[in-house]
């Protein structure tokens, strides 16, 4: 999975390249909020427009659950895209993505031109990797490049379908990167290697946990799954979130890493509160206690400050650092300090620091770290999956080397 042919390994001059991007962005009212995805995926249209290639970009927007919505429609990303591109970007817009217009416009296509489908989930056979859309989307073009590792963790028509019906099928730069970083992280990284687990729920990373505790040396559990792990050591947690179900399997992974010699590292202290923020950025009060001090009537938000300083120095002697899940309920600013240190921490780090997207990505990008860790990853559930040592569908599916 981590060998697979890019955009730099082929020439695309004269020929039409459908470009699986990554164009699911918030809008509000017509308007793009956050445009981090459109700017990430402009290297790779960039040099396809250079090499001389007839461009035609496909992505999907929100859950349109296979019918038209105008309010998901791809038209304002194709006029962004125009301005961040200096050039036209022509919006095809067919509720059926390969339709007339969109046949035309790639019919009039000259060498460099640009074409964006409207939003491929308009089709209720996209998720469902039909045959029909999968072969209509192919056969508006001779190459095929994925560059939308958000979707790779899914086998849909745009990502996976279509590379049944075309010889060459490469990934983006923006994928490339995600295999080499994620993938590199996991199965070769440099040492010590520090994974940081947070989040709600024990469930969501059952074999994340299981995975990580093989390769990585020290695995730093906070946020609020690392309540399930208190209780599985027989402490109080009081009315903190845990997930009784798991807690013979957090004994089990308590063992494994003894057995495997591996540093473990739960919350010794912890922030608390009466009752979860309502709403989730009030104001509200809260003190610190001893993770096995936990009062019965009390919920634990954050780690505390003495865990907060742990966590940190754990990561300064590391050279590789994955972190996945913010450590409490960052949404407050009374309840984001020990997301914040972990962040600081990692900022400060000569270490190659990956963060895997979802709540952790948007974590460090609204404290402001972004810039400073090496690869934050595009892709939540996506990343996740490849920390688990799975395969991704939307990977897979490109050339070999």
């Amino acid at each position: 999975m981590l060998n697979k042919k890019s955009v730099d390994d082929i020439n695309v001059k004269g020929k039409r390249v459908l470009v699986r991007c990554d164009f699911n962005v918030p809008l509000k009212d017509g308007k793009i909020t956050d445009e981090n995805r459109l700017v990430a995926a402009l290297p790779t249209i960039k040099k396809l427009i250079a090499d001389g290639g007839k461009v035609i970009l496909c992505s999907h927007l929100g859950k349109p659950k296979g019918e038209p919505k105008p309010e998901l429609s791809l038209a304002p990303v194709a006029v962004r895209l125009s301005e961040l591109l200096g050039q036209d970007v022509k919006f095809a817009a067919d509720d059926n993505v390969v339709g007339d217009n969109a046949k035309a416009a790639v019919a009039e296509m000259k060498d460099g031109d640009v074409v964006l489908l409207q939003n491929t989930r308009y089709r209720a056979e996209e998720t469902k990797n039909g045959e029909e859309l999968s072969k209509e989307l192919a056969s508006l073009c001779d190459v095929f490049v994925n560059d939308a590792f958000g979707t790779a963790h899914r086998a849909h028509c745009s990502n996976v379908g279509v590379t049944k019906f075309v010889d060459t099928a490469v990934v983006g730069y923006l994928m490339q990167k995600e295999i080499d970083f994620l993938g590199n992280a996991v199965n070769n990284p440099e040492r010590p290697m520090v994974a940081i687990l947070g989040g709600a729920k024990v469930a969501d990373k059952l074999n994340v946990i299981d995975n990580l505790l093989e390769k990585c040396d020290t695995l730093i559990i906070g946020g609020g799954m690392a309540y399930t792990f208190l209780k599985a050591k027989g402490y109080e947690v009081g009315t903190s979130l845990v997930d009784d179900e798991k807690i013979d399997y957090c004994k089990e992974m308590m063992d494994k890493a003894e057995k495997l010699g591996k540093n473990l590292y739960l919350p010794v202290d912890t922030t608390i509160a009466k009752a979860f923020p309502d709403p989730i950025d009030a104001e509200i009060e809260v003190s610190v206690v001893a993770s096995d001090a936990i009062p019965a009537d009390m919920m634990g938000l954050d780690i505390g400050t003495e865990t907060a300083a742990k966590f940190a120095d754990a990561v300064k002697s590391a050279k590789t650092v994955v972190w996945n899940g913010p450590m409490g309920v960052f949404e407050n600013p009374i309840l984001a300090k020990g997301t914040i240190a972990v962040a600081e921490a990692l900022a400060e780090t000569e270490a190659t620091t990956i963060i895997g997207g979802g709540d952790s990505a948007a974590a460090v990008n609204q404290l402001g770290f972004g810039d400073k860790m090496t690869h934050i990853s595009t892709g939540g559930g996506a990343s996740l999956e490849f920390l688990e040592g799975k395969d991704l569908p939307g990977v897979v599916a490109a050339n070999d080397k």
